[in-house]
């Protein structure tokens, strides 16, 4: 099982990126996969979660209308819109999956680093 997230980079106040989730050794079908991020010295935090019929959840105020999820699963990949950057969401980003939104995470993925600067 793996779980690789990429697209990370700089970018300026205001900017986007899109970050991907790219999934091997299980069924992407049938799981729900999360975003998580944890910035430097604070506790990684839950950011949004979409599940195996698309329906997404989220669990961070802060990022809500500015972030979404979105999956494709032909391509075993699952992708984080993030609009409206602000230096707060400098972070590293992780994907992660589980049966359900509400159930506990069985696996996390390899980050990826975002900073937001001017």
């Amino acid at each position: 099982v793996q779980l690789q997230a990429s697209g990370g980079g700089s970018v300026q106040p205001g900017g986007s990126l899109r970050l991907s989730c790219a999934t091997s050794g299980f069924t992407l079908d049938d799981l729900a996969i999360g975003w998580s991020r944890q910035a430097p010295g604070k506790e990684r935090e839950g950011l949004l979660c979409i599940s195996n019929t698309g329906r997404i959840t989220y669990y961070a105020g802060s990022v809500k209308g500015r972030f979404t999820v979105s999956r494709e699963n032909a391509k075993n990949t699952v992708y984080l819109q993030m609009n409206s950057l602000k230096p707060e969401d400098t972070a590293i980003y992780y994907c992660n999956r589980r049966w359900h939104c509400h159930s506990t995470v069985q696996d996390w993925g390899q980050g990826t680093l975002v900073t937001v600067s001017s």
